[in-house]
């Protein structure tokens, strides 16, 4: 617990110092974001506002948390050095916030609304996402657990295992599968990301739920004395606790900056890592389907825009929502940007708490 609150701690004191601080270098460049044309047009007041925000997120958790690993090694702690878990999930951000951060280079350095093409993008989260995948499986701790598993997960292993078919395929299979999580995660973090302080707050509800999802997998992992026969076969619980609790700090710390009117904004740097972060945390604990109630507002919001160009493709020009992604569609119709931050905010924490309740509902009747 003491490596939890040196973490999060740590965490939230670089973002909220370095923040600033970026934004400054960010000014002096001229480094702004660019607005799009057909967004709701209140947005148009926040051009050249500093973007590339979440380089500070990325850059305050790698701090903490191997200045919290120093630490604890120091003193002789337990908790002992970096797990495998815990690389696997920072090279997983961190790889997703580089893809982000090419965009938003792009984006601001020749003054328009896209990026990366969208092949480039896919290519860079696909290499990512593979080199993750194929890690995740090996580097067996001495019970032989890896920090991922070929078999689906909700709250546990399933017993659907991808593996059905021998090694190599379920290997390969969750490559894909795993891909699959993982740029949906970070594609909704992406798409939320569109008033200031939706995205940084839903996420720190997200994250904190992983954290406490951590504390409880690490107090009843199988073998741990006094664990009952429900207990969890996650390789590093405890490791991804630190993190999940450092991603809050960071984002608590960035928040601060970024609630309206934003002084700096994440950008595809922040919004890609998140994503990334939270698909990792949904592969690692082996809460796979279980993400999908816990990031409900994310689906939620991803769900709107496949919904709307659907529908306008199918129905010949016609439109569900006034605006897509679904926070722009409450702008038009006359909410202010705050309220729909707050009332998203509450919705996100409706689907945590639910989440949350299940996973625990499913300990006790165990």
């Amino acid at each position: 617990m003491i490596a939890l609150l040196i973490g999060s701690a740590s965490a939230l004191f670089f973002a909220f110092v370095g923040t600033p601080l970026f934004i400054r270098l960010l000014v002096n460049k001229g480094y702004g974001q660019f607005i799009r044309d057909d967004g709701p047009t209140a947005h148009h007041t926040k051009r050249g506002t500093p973007t590339m925000g979440g380089a500070v997120i990325v850059g305050s958790v790698l701090l903490a948390y191997f200045l919290t690993h120093l630490l604890m090694m120091a003193t002789g702690s337990p908790v002992g050095g970096p797990s495998a878990s815990g690389l696997l999930l920072l090279f997983l951000a961190a790889g997703m916030g580089l893809v982000g951060f090419a965009d938003d280079y792009i984006k601001i350095s020749k003054q328009r609304s896209l990026g990366l093409s969208a092949p480039a993008k896919i290519i860079g989260q696909s290499a990512v996402g593979i080199v993750f995948g194929v890690l995740a499986l090996k580097f067996p701790n001495a019970e032989g657990r890896t920090p991922a598993s070929t078999a689906i997960s909700f709250i546990r292993d399933t017993p659907i295992d991808l593996a059905f078919a021998g090694t190599l395929v379920g290997a390969i299979l969750f490559v894909v599968w795993s891909n699959l999580i993982i740029t949906g995660a970070s594609n909704g973090v992406n798409l939320a990301d569109g008033l200031d302080g939706l995205a940084a707050g839903a996420s720190i509800l997200v994250f904190g739920a992983y954290m406490l999802i951590g504390i409880w997998q690490s107090n009843q992992s199988c073998g741990t004395p006094g664990a009952g026969s429900v207990c969890y076969e996650v390789r590093d619980p405890l490791d991804l606790a630190l993190i999940a609790g450092s991603m809050c700090g960071a984002l608590v710390g960035f928040l601060w900056w970024n609630t309206s009117p934003a002084k700096i904004f994440m950008g595809d740097t922040g919004s890609l890592a998140i994503g990334g972060a939270i698909a990792g945390f949904a592969i690692l604990s082996r809460t796979e389907l279980l993400l999908v109630i816990l990031a409900g507002l994310f689906v939620m919001i991803t769900l709107s825009v496949i919904i709307q160009v659907g529908y306008f493709k199918l129905s010949g020009g016609k439109r569900v929502f006034k605006m897509a992604p679904l926070q722009h569609h409450f702008e038009l119709k006359g909410w202010q940007e705050v309220t729909v931050v707050v009332r998203f905010w509450i919705l996100a924490g409706l689907f945590v708490a639910g989440a949350l309740g299940i996973f625990y509902a499913e300990w006790v009747v165990g």
